[in-house]
């Protein structure tokens, strides 16, 4: 399983019980914390940094 599954299955695990225990909008806004901040992350890169980051990234599936 590679990094990135792994984080996305911790981080859809987090929102599900924040969702479970919390309140809705309490876990709304954690869901939109951890949805949101990679996103606003990526597109705040220059697009030189962003083929950077897809070269490393398609070098890194053949291990």
């Amino acid at each position: 399983m590679s990094p990135v599954q792994k984080y996305a299955i911790g981080a859809g695990a987090a929102v599900l019980l924040t969702w479970i225990f919390l309140p809705n909008w309490i876990a709304m806004l954690v869901f939109l914390g951890v949805v949101a901040a990679p996103v606003v992350g990526y597109l705040m890169l220059d697009p030189s940094q962003r083929q950077r980051l897809k070269r490393v990234r398609r070098r890194g599936i053949g291990r």
